[in-house]
């Protein structure tokens, strides 16, 4: 057992691990905890969402312009390292993007679980976050793909007949997946309402599926509530700062509004009871033995 505690996160592409559990993320990193994220794709596929971003040259150069934004992000989030799986943006089904031989979706499942297997092994993680495979809020291919290979990579990982020349086995021993909780939209559109200001969120946000019943895990992040805002806004290109989504409300009332976030532990190979306020909850002890 590595003495070192490691968090490790898998995200489909630059800006969502800014929008999902950047908080957290800087929680754990300001207690010592060492911070992986693993970026699966380029995002090349990402309109660019800011006006003021939407330049030829930028356009031009929109991968190395989104590298550049997620560098920026991940430091201030306090990634302590960034992994670049390698894959191109899928785009949205049926996309010309999502046939490219290149893109993620179309990826060999086992080499692209080989892939995030040698980082696992190297980086030697205790708890990995990625996606549910309940995606129907938002049914994107790099997504969904995410979930599929970070399951099958949770156990890969420490199987020695697994990619055998892809480093020591290394068992994971929490694997969560990162949730939007309708209890946070609600608190938000309340919040907004109490302003006198315009809701972003209107019914269609309300009708939409939910995973709060399936919640297990809540981290509290007000000392951190702002950094999910720093964060978002260095993705220039994706992040609208006049966005009312993102933004409307202002930033020293938007900290106090459901300052949680929220996560549904998949496996675990510890004991721990749920509710957990902890994602490593019955790993610390096991890596103090």
């Amino acid at each position: 057992m590595n003495e070192r505690l490691c968090l490790l996160t898998v995200h489909a592409h630059p800006d969502d691990e800014s929008s999902k559990g950047a908080g957290s993320v800087a929680k754990y990193h300001g207690e010592g905890v060492h911070t992986v994220l693993v970026c699966c794709t380029g995002g090349e596929e990402g309109d660019i969402l800011n006006p003021a971003m939407d330049k030829p040259e930028v356009r031009d150069n929109v991968h190395q312009v989104r590298m550049d934004e997620l560098a920026q992000a991940a430091e201030v989030i306090g990634y302590d390292e960034v992994v670049l799986l390698g894959y191109r943006d899928s785009g949205m089904p049926d996309s010309e993007a999502n046939k490219r031989p290149d893109s993620f979706a179309q990826a060999d499942e086992d080499e692209a679980v080989g892939r995030l297997v040698e980082v696992i092994r190297r980086a030697q993680p205790q708890v990995v976050i990625t996606y549910n495979e309940d995606q129907r809020g938002y049914p994107h291919p790099d997504h969904l793909r995410v979930h599929d290979i970070s399951v099958l990579a949770f156990d890969r990982a420490a199987d020695p007949d697994a990619y055998p020349d892809l480093g020591d086995p290394w068992q994971p021993l929490k694997l969560y997946y990162s949730v939007w909780s309708r209890a946070r939209m609600v608190a938000t559109h309340e919040k907004f309402k109490e302003l006198g200001l315009e809701s972003p969120f209107d019914e269609k946000w309300f009708e939409r599926p939910h995973q709060d019943e399936s919640i297990t895990t809540s981290i509290e992040i007000s000392d951190y509530a702002d950094v999910r805002r720093q964060a978002l806004l260095a993705h220039a290109t994706q992040i609208d700062p006049e966005s009312p989504f993102w933004f409307g409300l202002p930033p020293e009332v938007a900290r106090t509004v459901h300052p949680y976030d929220e996560y549904v532990l998949a496996r675990s190979l510890v004991d721990s009871d749920v509710p957990e306020d902890d994602l490593f909850a019955g790993v610390r002890d096991r890596v103090a033995q």
